[in-house]
Protein backbone atom coordinates (compact mmCIF):
# COMPACT_ATOMS: atom_id res chain seq x y z
CA UNK A 1 0.00 0.00 0.00
CA UNK A 2 1.01 3.60 -0.59
CA UNK A 3 0.03 6.55 1.60
CA UNK A 4 -0.06 10.32 1.37
CA UNK A 5 -0.75 12.56 4.38
CA UNK A 6 -1.80 16.11 3.61
CA UNK A 7 -0.51 15.68 0.07
CA UNK A 8 2.94 14.32 1.02
CA UNK A 9 4.05 10.68 0.67
CA UNK A 10 4.12 9.44 4.25
CA UNK A 11 2.75 6.55 6.33
CA UNK A 12 2.87 8.05 9.83
CA UNK A 13 0.52 10.42 11.65
CA UNK A 14 0.70 12.15 15.01
CA UNK A 15 -0.33 10.02 17.97
CA UNK A 16 -2.51 12.95 19.05
CA UNK A 17 -4.53 12.84 15.82
CA UNK A 18 -8.26 12.74 16.54
CA UNK A 19 -8.65 9.77 14.20
CA UNK A 20 -6.50 7.76 16.61
CA UNK A 21 -8.01 9.10 19.83
CA UNK A 22 -11.70 9.21 18.96
CA UNK A 23 -12.34 8.01 15.41
CA UNK A 24 -13.16 11.68 14.80
CA UNK A 25 -13.54 11.84 11.05
CA UNK A 26 -15.00 10.31 7.92
CA UNK A 27 -13.81 8.42 4.84
CA UNK A 28 -14.74 7.15 1.42
CA UNK A 29 -13.50 4.24 -0.69
CA UNK A 30 -13.03 4.75 -4.44
CA UNK A 31 -12.73 2.25 -7.29
CA UNK A 32 -9.78 3.11 -9.51
CA UNK A 33 -9.98 1.85 -13.10
CA UNK A 34 -7.47 2.52 -15.90
CA UNK A 35 -5.83 5.41 -14.02
CA UNK A 36 -9.11 7.09 -13.22
CA UNK A 37 -11.13 7.42 -10.01
CA UNK A 38 -14.68 6.24 -10.67
CA UNK A 39 -17.51 8.50 -9.44
CA UNK A 40 -14.93 10.95 -8.06
CA UNK A 41 -17.33 13.90 -7.94
CA UNK A 42 -19.78 11.80 -5.91
CA UNK A 43 -17.06 10.73 -3.49
CA UNK A 44 -15.89 14.32 -2.96
CA UNK A 45 -19.51 15.39 -2.42
CA UNK A 46 -19.91 12.62 0.18
CA UNK A 47 -16.76 13.72 2.02
CA UNK A 48 -17.94 17.33 1.97
CA UNK A 49 -21.38 16.38 3.27
CA UNK A 50 -20.15 14.03 6.00
CA UNK A 51 -17.34 16.33 7.16
CA UNK A 52 -19.82 19.21 7.39
CA UNK A 53 -22.21 17.07 9.42
CA UNK A 54 -19.35 16.27 11.79
CA UNK A 55 -18.31 19.96 11.77
CA UNK A 56 -14.77 19.08 10.75
CA UNK A 57 -12.39 21.75 9.46
CA UNK A 58 -12.65 21.68 5.68
CA UNK A 59 -9.72 20.79 3.40
CA UNK A 60 -9.06 22.45 0.04
CA UNK A 61 -11.48 20.32 -1.97
CA UNK A 62 -10.13 21.33 -5.38
CA UNK A 63 -6.57 20.48 -4.27
CA UNK A 64 -7.73 17.13 -2.86
CA UNK A 65 -9.52 16.29 -6.11
CA UNK A 66 -6.39 17.13 -8.11
CA UNK A 67 -4.25 15.08 -5.72
CA UNK A 68 -6.44 12.01 -6.16
CA UNK A 69 -6.43 12.40 -9.95
CA UNK A 70 -2.62 12.71 -9.92
CA UNK A 71 -2.23 9.56 -7.83
CA UNK A 72 -4.52 7.68 -10.21
CA UNK A 73 -2.46 8.68 -13.24
CA UNK A 74 0.62 7.08 -11.65
CA UNK A 75 -1.01 3.66 -11.10
CA UNK A 76 0.01 0.73 -13.28
CA UNK A 77 -2.67 -1.79 -12.25
CA UNK A 78 -5.89 -1.87 -14.28
CA UNK A 79 -7.93 -1.74 -11.06
CA UNK A 80 -7.03 -0.45 -7.61
CA UNK A 81 -8.61 0.95 -4.45
CA UNK A 82 -8.25 4.51 -3.19
CA UNK A 83 -9.25 5.38 0.37
CA UNK A 84 -9.60 9.00 1.42
CA UNK A 85 -9.84 9.74 5.15
CA UNK A 86 -10.40 13.12 6.79
CA UNK A 87 -9.89 13.60 10.52
CA UNK A 88 -10.36 16.70 12.65
CA UNK A 89 -6.58 16.98 12.96
CA UNK A 90 -4.04 16.70 15.73
CA UNK A 91 -3.89 18.19 19.23
CA UNK A 92 -5.59 18.40 22.61
CA UNK A 93 -6.49 15.54 24.92
CA UNK A 94 -10.23 15.78 25.65
CA UNK A 95 -13.41 15.57 23.60
CA UNK A 96 -13.66 19.31 22.89
CA UNK A 97 -13.21 20.24 19.22
CA UNK A 98 -12.49 23.91 19.92
CA UNK A 99 -9.32 25.18 18.26
CA UNK A 100 -9.06 22.62 15.46
CA UNK A 101 -8.81 24.38 12.10
CA UNK A 102 -6.60 22.12 10.00
CA UNK A 103 -7.79 18.61 9.11
CA UNK A 104 -5.60 15.59 8.49
CA UNK A 105 -6.21 14.20 5.01
CA UNK A 106 -4.94 10.68 4.33
CA UNK A 107 -5.06 9.12 0.87
CA UNK A 108 -4.03 5.50 0.34
CA UNK A 109 -3.85 3.13 -2.62
CA UNK A 110 -4.16 -0.66 -2.29
CA UNK A 111 -4.76 -3.69 -4.48
CA UNK A 112 -8.23 -4.38 -5.84
CA UNK A 113 -10.04 -7.35 -4.18
CA UNK A 114 -10.44 -9.66 -7.17
CA UNK A 115 -12.60 -12.15 -5.23
CA UNK A 116 -15.53 -9.93 -6.19
CA UNK A 117 -15.36 -11.28 -9.74
CA UNK A 118 -15.58 -14.85 -8.48
CA UNK A 119 -18.53 -13.97 -6.22
CA UNK A 120 -20.40 -12.42 -9.15
CA UNK A 121 -20.27 -15.87 -10.75
CA UNK A 122 -20.88 -18.09 -7.73
CA UNK A 123 -23.01 -15.81 -5.59
CA UNK A 124 -22.17 -14.88 -2.00
CA UNK A 125 -22.77 -16.97 1.12
CA UNK A 126 -24.18 -14.88 3.98
CA UNK A 127 -24.94 -15.32 7.65
CA UNK A 128 -27.23 -13.20 9.83
CA UNK A 129 -24.94 -11.35 12.23
CA UNK A 130 -25.52 -11.49 15.97
CA UNK A 131 -23.79 -8.08 16.36
CA UNK A 132 -26.40 -5.29 16.12
CA UNK A 133 -25.82 -1.74 14.91
CA UNK A 134 -26.71 1.09 17.26
CA UNK A 135 -29.55 3.40 16.24
CA UNK A 136 -28.53 7.07 16.13
CA UNK A 137 -30.15 9.43 13.63
CA UNK A 138 -27.35 12.00 14.10
CA UNK A 139 -24.78 9.61 12.56
CA UNK A 140 -27.07 7.57 10.29
CA UNK A 141 -25.99 7.35 6.66
CA UNK A 142 -22.46 8.63 7.27
CA UNK A 143 -19.25 6.77 6.57
CA UNK A 144 -17.58 7.93 9.78
CA UNK A 145 -14.46 6.42 11.33
CA UNK A 146 -16.21 4.62 14.21
CA UNK A 147 -16.22 1.09 12.78
CA UNK A 148 -15.90 -1.14 15.85
CA UNK A 149 -19.28 -2.73 15.14
CA UNK A 150 -18.07 -3.69 11.64
CA UNK A 151 -14.79 -5.06 13.05
CA UNK A 152 -16.75 -7.38 15.36
CA UNK A 153 -19.12 -8.38 12.55
CA UNK A 154 -16.16 -9.18 10.27
CA UNK A 155 -14.70 -11.41 13.01
CA UNK A 156 -18.01 -13.27 13.10
CA UNK A 157 -18.01 -13.63 9.29
CA UNK A 158 -14.46 -14.96 9.28
CA UNK A 159 -15.23 -17.40 12.10
CA UNK A 160 -18.22 -18.75 10.13
CA UNK A 161 -16.13 -18.87 6.92
CA UNK A 162 -18.81 -16.85 5.18
CA UNK A 163 -18.52 -14.10 2.56
CA UNK A 164 -20.67 -11.45 4.24
CA UNK A 165 -23.43 -10.95 6.78
CA UNK A 166 -26.91 -9.50 6.98
CA UNK A 167 -26.64 -6.89 9.73
CA UNK A 168 -29.53 -5.80 11.95
CA UNK A 169 -29.99 -2.82 14.24
CA UNK A 170 -30.78 -2.96 17.95
CA UNK A 171 -34.51 -3.07 17.10
CA UNK A 172 -33.95 -6.16 14.95
CA UNK A 173 -34.48 -4.50 11.55
CA UNK A 174 -32.27 -5.29 8.54
CA UNK A 175 -29.85 -2.41 7.90
CA UNK A 176 -27.09 -3.52 5.53
CA UNK A 177 -24.21 -5.96 5.21
CA UNK A 178 -20.87 -5.51 6.95
CA UNK A 179 -19.21 -3.74 3.99
CA UNK A 180 -22.10 -3.30 1.59
CA UNK A 181 -25.70 -2.24 1.21
CA UNK A 182 -28.44 -4.78 0.59
CA UNK A 183 -31.47 -5.03 -1.73
CA UNK A 184 -34.04 -7.80 -2.08
CA UNK A 185 -36.68 -8.54 -4.71
CA UNK A 186 -40.15 -10.07 -4.44
CA UNK A 187 -41.62 -10.25 -7.93
CA UNK A 188 -41.25 -6.80 -9.48
CA UNK A 189 -40.99 -5.11 -6.10
CA UNK A 190 -37.50 -4.23 -4.84
CA UNK A 191 -36.76 -3.25 -1.25
CA UNK A 192 -33.79 -1.78 0.58
CA UNK A 193 -33.54 -0.82 4.26
CA UNK A 194 -34.44 2.70 5.31
CA UNK A 195 -31.30 4.23 6.85
CA UNK A 196 -32.86 6.81 9.14
CA UNK A 197 -31.18 5.51 12.30
CA UNK A 198 -28.08 3.52 11.28
CA UNK A 199 -26.10 2.23 8.33
CA UNK A 200 -24.13 3.80 5.50
CA UNK A 201 -25.90 5.41 2.56
CA UNK A 202 -23.46 4.04 0.00
CA UNK A 203 -22.90 5.66 -3.38
CA UNK A 204 -23.73 2.46 -5.26
CA UNK A 205 -26.91 2.17 -3.19
CA UNK A 206 -27.82 5.68 -4.31
CA UNK A 207 -27.06 4.81 -7.92
CA UNK A 208 -29.21 1.66 -7.84
CA UNK A 209 -32.11 3.60 -6.32
CA UNK A 210 -31.84 6.11 -9.19
CA UNK A 211 -31.64 3.32 -11.78
CA UNK A 212 -34.71 1.55 -10.43
CA UNK A 213 -36.70 4.79 -10.46
CA UNK A 214 -36.59 4.60 -14.28
CA UNK A 215 -37.27 0.87 -14.60
CA UNK A 216 -40.21 -1.53 -14.59
CA UNK A 217 -39.38 -2.36 -10.97
CA UNK A 218 -40.90 -0.52 -8.01
CA UNK A 219 -38.58 0.36 -5.14
CA UNK A 220 -39.38 0.98 -1.49
CA UNK A 221 -37.13 1.84 1.44
CA UNK A 222 -38.44 -0.11 4.41
CA UNK A 223 -37.90 -1.35 7.95
CA UNK A 224 -38.18 -5.15 7.91
CA UNK A 225 -37.23 -8.00 10.21
CA UNK A 226 -35.00 -10.76 8.75
CA UNK A 227 -38.01 -13.09 8.42
CA UNK A 228 -38.72 -11.27 5.14
CA UNK A 229 -35.66 -12.96 3.62
CA UNK A 230 -37.58 -16.25 3.44
CA UNK A 231 -40.07 -14.62 1.03
CA UNK A 232 -37.53 -13.16 -1.39
CA UNK A 233 -36.93 -14.24 -4.98
CA UNK A 234 -33.51 -12.58 -5.02
CA UNK A 235 -31.08 -10.76 -2.72
CA UNK A 236 -28.22 -8.49 -3.80
CA UNK A 237 -25.47 -6.57 -2.07
CA UNK A 238 -23.54 -3.60 -3.43
CA UNK A 239 -20.76 -1.08 -2.89
CA UNK A 240 -18.58 1.01 -5.19
CA UNK A 241 -15.95 -1.71 -5.52
CA UNK A 242 -18.16 -4.78 -6.10
CA UNK A 243 -20.21 -3.00 -7.59
CA UNK A 244 -23.02 -5.56 -7.25
CA UNK A 245 -23.00 -9.22 -6.16
CA UNK A 246 -25.87 -11.73 -6.05
CA UNK A 247 -26.50 -13.60 -2.81
CA UNK A 248 -26.63 -17.36 -3.34
CA UNK A 249 -27.76 -18.28 0.16
CA UNK A 250 -28.22 -16.97 3.68
CA UNK A 251 -27.64 -19.15 6.71
CA UNK A 252 -30.28 -18.43 9.36
CA UNK A 253 -30.41 -19.80 12.88
CA UNK A 254 -34.15 -19.48 13.68
CA UNK A 255 -35.29 -21.81 12.22
CA UNK A 256 -31.90 -23.31 11.46
CA UNK A 257 -31.75 -23.48 7.68
CA UNK A 258 -30.21 -22.04 4.52
CA UNK A 259 -32.27 -19.73 2.33
CA UNK A 260 -31.32 -20.13 -1.33
CA UNK A 261 -31.75 -17.59 -4.14
CA UNK A 262 -31.25 -19.08 -7.63
CA UNK A 263 -32.76 -16.10 -9.50
CA UNK A 264 -30.46 -13.48 -11.05
CA UNK A 265 -33.09 -11.38 -12.78
CA UNK A 266 -32.40 -8.11 -10.95
CA UNK A 267 -28.65 -8.73 -10.87
CA UNK A 268 -28.57 -9.11 -14.65
CA UNK A 269 -30.66 -5.97 -15.09
CA UNK A 270 -28.36 -3.88 -12.89
CA UNK A 271 -24.90 -5.34 -13.44
CA UNK A 272 -23.79 -3.52 -16.60
CA UNK A 273 -25.67 -0.37 -15.62
CA UNK A 274 -23.79 -0.25 -12.31
CA UNK A 275 -20.44 -0.48 -14.06
CA UNK A 276 -21.05 2.57 -16.26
Amino acid sequence: MSYWINGIANNQIEVTDRAVSFGDGCFTTIHGVNRQAQMLDNHIARLMRDSQRLKLPQPDWAALTGHIESICRDQTDDEFVIKVLISRGSGGRGYSSIGFNKPTVIVSVSAFPHNYCQLQCSGAQLIVSQIPLSRNSVLAGMKHLNRLEQVLIRQEIDQEKSDEAVVLDTNGFIVECCSANIFWRIGNQVFTPRLSYSGVNGLMRQKIIALLANSHYSLEEVERFPAILAQCDEVLMCNTLMPIIPVAEIKVSEPKSRLKYPSRELFEYLFLRCRI
